[in-house]
């Protein structure tokens, strides 16, 4: 999997600089803290919450278990509607194939709606290696992109910028990529998002190819949705003469009826919206020069690593993921590290889990990315498909410390402890010896509660990763095992013993 942030590194030392800039604290807490806030008014307002997020799960599992058959049924569906279907087994695959059907076109420009699978892959990247400029079109995604950044969160990429900050980013760079930015402009919202209209607005109507995600593919029609609140998308989708969708092929659902539930949850978790502004439906093309939207239609199926996610029965509820970003919003990790801390085109909680996946965790960034989370489960309960974030930390600090066997490209392979986990490990394996023994774990109590006062303030050795960041919890006077057999022996009708 392409994506990883280069030269970015493990999680404890990004984090660790990003939590003392004091301006990205502050941009943090007041964007997730607003956005927060609006979402759970807007999921307020429906009585059947619970029922249409267990729906979402159900409709999830169900396609995930038999994603096979119906991405063949999607196969066949785009293609009896005129569209052409790609399948790219990883990054590179999929970067050639985008390439290759720009270059087709004879166009030296693209432009984009906001998609994570392209970041994910770097197609950005890639089409600049072969002389073709990709224009991003969703606001955030422009900050971003004029910027020279890199995006912090799943829906507003540039949660991390303030408003001044944007102004003086537009002022200085878009110039350089067309129209120059308003004289005089203040850092007023309205201002901005004229700045922007204005920018992209010759872009739209020069551009001849478009390139997209989607949020959703209906199998049994071969209809892609978009959901959008600016109407980008919408231009994106309709003005350039050729459309190349690069989508996960998790994204997936089998019928038009299946829509109906997402259409509910994900604008009410993503934007707090009872709809979003701009829903967009495609289904291939006529080819006629005469019809409205494009002549040509590609779409590029995306594995890079889904299917060896498919294949864990714990990690594979990631791909139920809809990214509405609802649990970046309430993470207390994320709220004070910010996005870029993770490495990935896929920050927060649900990128703790699904970067790992779809990259393996042999690498130092991506095996510190389960440990990026304090368990406290508030991700879980905002998911709208129910997706047990902190089961799948667990599960995959597991794999971390243990090591052992994964799928990776169609094979099995070992991989091994990540690097500073041995004492952990060996840590793990004595407390197992300990638990498993009553009387070896009675009298380890008693001798630690006895010596007590005698305990350091801090670990020695590798546990001074761990207390470094942490007070050391105080030991009680006596064990809970000896305070129950002095004060409620007799009195609950038997001996007294636990």
């Amino acid at each position: 999997m392409s994506g990883t942030f280069v030269g970015m590194p493990a999680f404890p030392d990004a984090a660790r600089e990003a939590v003392g800039n004091p301006t990205l604290r502050a941009n943090l807490r007041h964007a997730t803290h607003t956005i927060r806030d609006k979402r759970a008014q807007a999921v307020g307002e429906l009585a059947d919450w619970a029922e249409l997020r267990e729906a979402g799960k159900q409709i999830k599992d169900h396609t995930l278990r038999h994603l096979d058959t119906y991405l063949e049924q999607l196969e066949k569906s785009v293609t009896a509607a005129g569209g052409q279907v790609h399948w790219a087994a990883d990054a590179e695959e999929a970067n050639r194939i985008v390439t290759g059907l720009v270059r087709e076109t004879g166009e030296t420009e693209v432009v984009k709606v906001k998609s994570m699978a392209t970041q994910e892959i770097g197609l950005n990247e890639a089409l600049e290696a072969e002389g073709i400029h990709a224009y991003e079109t969703d606001l955030a995604e422009l900050i971003v992109q004029l910027g020279k950044d890199r995006p912090s969160h799943l829906l507003v990429p540039a949660i991390h910028r303030n408003r001044g900050e944007i102004r003086d980013i537009f002022e200085r760079e878009m110039g350089e990529w067309g129209r120059p930015a308003p004289e005089g402009l203040t850092d007023t919202p309205a201002e901005l998002a004229e700045a922007a209209r204005l920018h992209l607005r010759e872009k739209f109507l020069r551009a001849k190819v478009g390139i997209s995600g989607a949020n959703f593919m209906v199998a049994e029609t071969g209809t892609l949705v978009v959901v959008e609140s600016e109407g980008n998308g919408r231009m994106c989708l309709t003005l350039p003469e050729t459309l190349i969708s690069v989508v996960g092929i998790e994204k997936t659902v089998p019928s038009w009826r299946d829509l109906e539930v997402f259409l509910q949850t994900l604008p009410r978790s993503s934007t707090a919206e009872r709809m979003n502004p701009y829903t967009s439906m495609w289904t291939g093309t006529n080819g006629s020069a005469e019809a409205d939207g494009p002549r040509v239609f590609h779409l590029v199926l995306l594995d890079n690593g889904r299917t060896d996610t498919l294949a864990d029965e714990v990690g594979r509820q990631a791909l139920r993921c809809i990214r509405c970003s609802a649990c970046l919003n309430v993470c207390p990790v994320y709220e004070r590290a910010g996005g870029h801390a993770y490495g990935s085109v896929y920050p927060g909680p649900i990128g703790a889990i699904l970067s790992p996946q779809l990259r393996g965790t042999t690498s130092e960034i991506d095996a510190s990315l389960p440990y990026a989370s304090s368990l406290c489960g508030a991700c879980y309960e905002v998911c709208p498909v129910a997706i047990d974030i902190p089961e799948v930390l667990v599960h995959l600090r597991e794999r971390v410390v243990q090591g052992g066997d994964a799928t990776r490209d169609g094979a099995k392979v070992t991989v091994r402890p990540a690097k500073g986990h041995t004492a952990e490990r060996a840590a793990m394996r004595a407390a197992r010896w300990a638990f498993s023994r009553p009387g070896v774990l009675r009298a380890g109590q008693r001798a630690a509660s006895r010596t007590r006062r005698f305990h350091p303030r801090k670990l020695p050795g590798p546990g001074r990763a761990w207390s470094g960041t942490r007070d050391l919890p105080q030991l009680p006077g006596e064990p809970f095992r000896d305070w129950w057999q002095r004060t409620q022996r007799g009195k609950t009708g038997g001996e007294g013993t636990v």
